[in-house]
């Protein structure tokens, strides 16, 4: 009788700790927001590399971003000469590229949202819609595996039933040891895949080690890809509100 009730005491006691064990575990929803944390900070100001691969061209843009999420937003292309001088801003869920070489300010229509934009595998959403992986989907972990032999989380994201967003659903995998990001696939409201981003390129930027290489390949075409490097980066420090205004759309 000892015997027995010493095993049964002793499979409390583990129950007891699996049980302890998993409380202790992040959710999924605090898991993305301490990701989010990682990328963006409150604050980011800095400059950027776009690189857009095709079949048949290929092109490098130099931008400079400011960020204030999860509300405004406003990145100017600096280089090549040709596009120099193109600004996007977005208030809200409002956007409005200028083209310098028309002198013109438009304002783009919910229609346009999934366009790409300069044509690369980014849309005109993904400038947009830069905070709705939080406030628009729910989180869920559904297992954990291993990625380049580091244990990472696999969450699913589904949209909440009142969200007006662009996915189906999203999985994302999340290093388990530091929250970094590893990979994101994007789904349509049919299961299909549409498109796949990878981080890679861990270093130090901004005082923060992070992924400073953003890859994004569209399911559908697989020699397309648009590779978004971080050259430098500044955060959680004041931007002026003058930044996010449609008269700065307009200046050299």
């Amino acid at each position: 009788m000892i015997g027995l009730g010493w095993l049964a005491a002793l499979a409390f006691a583990l129950a007891q700790a699996a049980t302890l064990a998993r409380a202790q575990e992040p959710g999924g929803r605090e898991i993305v927001e301490r990701v989010e944390i990682l990328l963006w900070g409150k604050t980011v100001q800095g400059e950027y590399e776009m690189s857009v691969t095709t079949p048949r061209w290929q092109r490098t843009l130099s931008l400079r971003a400011w960020m204030e999420r999860p509300r405004r937003s406003f990145i100017r292309i600096l280089a090549p000469a040709k596009e120099a001088g193109i600004a996007s801003l977005r208030i809200g869920p409002e956007m409005w590229n200028y083209l310098p070489n028309v002198e013109r300010t438009i304002k783009i229509p919910p229609s346009m949202m999934l366009q790409p934009w300069m044509g690369s595998d980014f849309t005109n959403d993904d400038l947009v819609k830069q905070s709705s992986i939080i406030d628009d989907y729910t989180h869920r972990v559904v297992r954990e595996e291993a990625v380049a032999g580091a244990p990472a989380y696999v969450l699913e994201l589904v949209p909440k039933p009142d969200a007006a967003v662009v996915w189906g659903k999203i999985f994302y995998w999340v290093r388990k040891n530091d929250f970094m990001p590893l990979r994101q696939e994007f789904y349509d409201e049919r299961g299909g895949l549409v498109r796949v981003m990878a981080f890679s390129d861990v270093r130090s930027v901004g005082g923060r080690i992070m992924p400073t290489k953003w890859e994004m390949r569209p399911a559908g075409k697989p020699r397309n890809v648009t590779t978004v490097t971080i050259k430098s980066a500044i955060y959680d420090r004041p931007i002026d509100p003058e930044i996010f205004t449609q008269r700065n759309l307009q200046k050299p």
